[in-house]
């Protein structure tokens, strides 16, 4: 039996993965991190029978990653985490060239800084868990080599700060890669979510179904790895890994 946390759970992307991974009968307790419990979080949480647990977590506040730690069971302290999905995260455009860009910094701070608090303060209990698996939710917009690509979207700092996501993941991958850890970055999909709009290509269930896919499947051989969902028929989403 496997314990998961999940970051960023309260909407999206996210709460659609705390809703699947309570289905899984494989997975024992599923760990709902965010800054607040929204009405459908919670709603999900009272229809578990406990095995969905809400934990106040703030990935821009490294007080409130290190306290969120005393909310979690007893049982997960002494035995340890085995999956930590990080789907915090945040995005704003910039109507003009990036010179106009002025939301750098706030980006940086929670998709890279943030990401850093939170994997380095739970790394002792993902040390004692059996699986080892660290997953980040990047974004194909972030890949240098595709760059061309996604340069209709006007999204400069966010594409910046997920490319820097992945060069963060990639580091913990080489520090910790030895001590049987996984760590990739995810492409989720377009999604239809507030910050993916209506028009995106996939329903966030879709999404969740299609991460955690990647997540119960990747083994050491992936670490350190970028990759892409797979939906079968898709042209877009192939599965494998997304260049950087």
């Amino acid at each position: 039996m496997s314990t998961v946390l999940i970051v960023g759970s309260s909407r999206g992307l996210g709460l659609a993965l705390v809703k699947y991974c309570a289905q899984i009968p494989q997975i024992s307790l599923v760990l709902a991190g965010a800054r607040s419990c929204s009405p459908a979080l919670e709603e999900t949480t009272q229809q578990t029978n406990q095995r969905v647990v809400f934990i106040p977590l703030d990935v821009c506040d490294n007080g409130s990653v290190l306290k969120s730690i005393e909310h979690l069971p007893t049982a997960l302290q002494a035995n340890g985490l085995d999956i930590l999905i990080n789907c915090a995260g945040v995005s704003s455009e910039t109507h003009g060239k990036v010179a106009q860009m002025s939301d750098l910094s706030d980006q940086l701070s929670v998709n890279v800084v943030g990401a850093h608090n939170l994997i380095s303060s739970y790394l002792p209990l993902l040390q004692k868990g059996k699986l080892k698996k660290v997953a980040n939710i990047s974004t194909i917009y972030s890949s240098l080599t595709w760059a061309e690509r996604s340069d209709f979207a006007p999204m400069p700092a966010y594409k910046i700060s997920k490319a820097a996501l992945n060069a963060l993941t990639v580091q913990y991958a080489l520090s910790y890669g030895k001590e049987e850890f996984t760590f990739v970055a995810v492409h989720p999909g377009w999604l239809r979510t507030e910050m993916g709009g209506k028009d995106a290509h996939l329903s966030v269930e879709e999404g969740a179904e299609a991460v955690w896919e990647v997540i119960s499947t990747m083994d050491q051989t992936h670490n350190g790895s970028f990759m892409n969902i797979h939906i079968p028929g898709s042209k877009i989403y192939t599965g494998g890994p997304v260049p950087w």
